[in-house]
C-alpha cells in the first residue's frame, strides 16, 4: 500500500497538496501538512507533483 511521507522540516503548510489530493488523504493540522487518511492513498503523485517546497515523498508499504 502506498502511503505519502512528508517532511515536516520543508513544508510550509500552504495546503496545496491537501487541494490537489483527490482521494482526501492529506489536510493541513497544526500548521503542517498530515497524512489522515493512508488507507485511501491511491499513489496518483498529485500532492507530490504540486507540493512547491518538494517536501512529500512515496513510499510503497505491505
Amino acid at each position: 500500500m502506498p502511503r505519502p511521507i512528508i517532511n515536516t522540516d520543508d513544508c510550509s503548510a500552504c495546503g496545496i497538496c491537501a487541494d490537489a489530493c483527490p482521494e482526501g488523504v492529506i489536510e493541513i493540522a497544526d500548521d503542517i501538512a498530515v497524512a489522515i487518511n493512508d488507507e485511501s492513498c491511491t499513489a496518483c503523485s498529485a500532492c507530490m507533483e504540486e507540493c512547491p517546497m518538494g517536501a512529500i515523498s512515496q513510499i510503497e508499504e505491505d
